[in-house]
């Protein structure tokens, strides 16, 4: 018994001393530098594999000398630099409206926004002349355009890099994004907070700006506003993508637009943006510049009593109010500049919200092959704009978008495309007014 136990170590031990040998030829065969994994099996453990072949031990002795992570960041940077070098220069002075609000299962455990509910008419003896219901992505979605990229979520990684790069082709260098504080929402989606820290990240690889359009969430007043503010410059205020606006004094302020900001009293306003209030931001870390929502022409007194610091129009609709009307645009500018005011007004493409609000064909505005939007465009530099805003990025639900959309056809919905343009006609015709905001500046500016 002992005998055969000898024998089988020793037929054992000849057995490895073979493979062994094997091995070592093989491996000296193999050319430096080739893609095959380790002849000992260690390609199921990426972190030893590491540790071996030709290509990566050079590597490693060059992280010891601590040159290999300046090498590696250097590269970077110059792939980068290249990859940006495609598109046109960020315009920092035309602002994009963008919305986070969008989901799907895979990211999100389910649809959000894009099944948008149909909204009831006011008058009931009207309403009962509409559908009633909710949209059923992903074919059916709660908008008259459909995206090229599908319904999307906006946690997607992959999603807002792609917008960034449409944002990019479009020479836009800031987009403005809907917020709500932590734990708020609107009444069709979810929290979106969170998503704020990508939108920052991926922005800041593109050379994009951001700034917050606040949302007028559930108690929102002058107290409520500060801590919002404050909440947003100490969570955001030192990221590289957050924005800040030269003055004409050369301060460095951020800039908020506050939206629907008429629901709260001159008064309430006043607590907050003047020196004398009791929550005042001003000559605080939490200063900024507050851009106000006109819509009534009376508002502009108001504007100016609260405090603020300039107004903008945001609706995309030409004659829906008084602040969106191109017609008004170089009045509103005057009052602006003889009260230190910056005007800012909103240019869309185009209107329809007959997906969600199918009573709504009044405020419906063609798009006319891109003429609408070239005619704002047109409106806002004939009035001396300090800044143009665009409405909008992506509010699909209302049709203002200049994402990219294309021809799509289902079941009975057959939903508006841009032919005779291809899918990113709107960003070209966005980069070329880019282009000539940036001239026409320069003339007023000598």
């Amino acid at each position: 018994m002992a005998r055969f136990r000898r024998k089988t170590c020793i037929t054992l031990t000849v057995l490895i001393l073979f493979i062994f040998v094997v091995i070592v030829i093989l491996k000296s065969l193999r050319p430096e530098g080739s893609g095959f994994g380790n002849p000992f099996g260690l390609g199921l453990f990426p972190h030893l594999r590491k540790a071996e072949g030709g290509q990566i031990q050079p590597q490693l002795r060059r992280d010891m000398d601590g040159t290999n992570g300046k090498v590696r960041s250097e590269e970077r940077a110059s792939e980068l630099e290249a990859a940006l070098g495609q598109y046109p220069a960020p315009n920092y002075n035309l602002h994009v409206f963008y919305y986070t609000w969008f989901g799907t299962p895979q990211f999100d455990g389910k649809y959000i926004h894009w099944d948008h509910p149909i909204l009831p008419h006011w008058d009931p003896k009207v309403a009962a002349g509409y559908p009633k219901g909710r949209h059923s992505p992903p074919e059916d979605i709660g908008a008259n355009f459909y995206p090229a990229l599908g319904a999307y979520s906006s946690r997607d990684p992959s999603t807002v890099e792609a917008h960034m790069q449409q944002i990019r082709t479009a020479a836009v260098g800031v987009l403005a994004i809907s917020w709500y504080p932590p734990g708020m929402k609107d009444d069709n989606g979810e929290t979106t907070d969170e998503i704020v820290p990508l939108i920052l990240d991926v922005a800041h690889k593109y050379q994009v700006k951001v700034v917050f359009h606040i949302e007028p969430y559930k108690g929102r007043d002058d107290l409520s506003m500060y801590n919002s503010v404050k909440y947003i410059m100490e969570r955001y205020g030192e990221h590289p993508a957050f924005y800040r606006h030269k003055t004409s004094s050369g301060k460095l302020l951020p800039l908020f637009y506050v939206y629907d900001s008429y629901l709260l009293s001159s008064e309430k306003w006043t607590s907050l943006l003047k020196d004398t209030g009791r929550h005042s931001v001003r000559n605080t870390p939490f200063d900024g510049l507050f851009i106000a929502l006109l819509v009534e022409e009376k508002h502009k007194k108001d504007i100016l009593a609260a405090g603020f610091d300039g107004m903008y129009t945001y609706f995309a609709t030409n004659g829906f109010s008084y602040g969106s009307s191109h017609s008004n645009w170089r009045t509103i500018k005057s009052f602006c500049d003889s009260n230190n005011l910056m005007f800012i007004p909103s240019i869309g493409p185009g209107y329809m919200d007959t997906s969600v609000r199918p009573w709504n064909f009044q405020n419906t505005r063609n798009r006319i092959n891109g003429k609408y939007y070239e005619t704002a465009f047109s409106a806002a530099l004939e009035a001396r704009a300090d800044i143009i805003s665009v409405t909008s990025f992506n509010e699909w639900h209302e049709g203002t978008q200049i994402e990219k959309a294309i021809p799509k056809t289902a079941g009975q919905t057959k939903y508006q495309d841009y032919l005779p343009h291809k899918s990113d006609a709107y960003l070209e015709i966005t980069r070329k007014w880019a282009e000539k905001f940036d001239k026409e500046r320069e003339k007023w500016l000598v």
